[in-house]
């Protein structure tokens, strides 16, 4: 799997994401953190950061945290328009 997802239960941004991965169809895996920030150390592995949503994606070499960020890149490079070519 090329795309993971850390995630907190019951986070409205962590759900704003997991909609538009499954709406982009976009497979991928969850880890899901602890609630208490002081305990969010594998997130804070990957990203240098912990809050949560993040997601990485190894193939296009994203580590991107901010559910906003994530739902234009998400957009950009799973959407409709990054499926299509640029017309002749």
């Amino acid at each position: 799997m090329s795309l993971t997802l850390y995630r907190l239960e019951g986070c409205p941004f962590c759900e704003f994401v997991v909609d538009e991965l499954e709406e982009l169809g976009v497979d991928y895996d969850s880890v899901w953190v602890e609630g208490p920030h002081s305990e969010r150390d594998e997130v804070c592995a990957v990203s240098g950061q912990r809050q949560v949503p993040v997601v990485v994606d190894e193939e296009y070499g994203v580590v991107m945290s901010q559910s906003a960020r994530i739902l234009e890149f998400l957009a950009a490079t799973y959407g409709d328009e990054a499926a299509d070519p640029e017309p002749a």
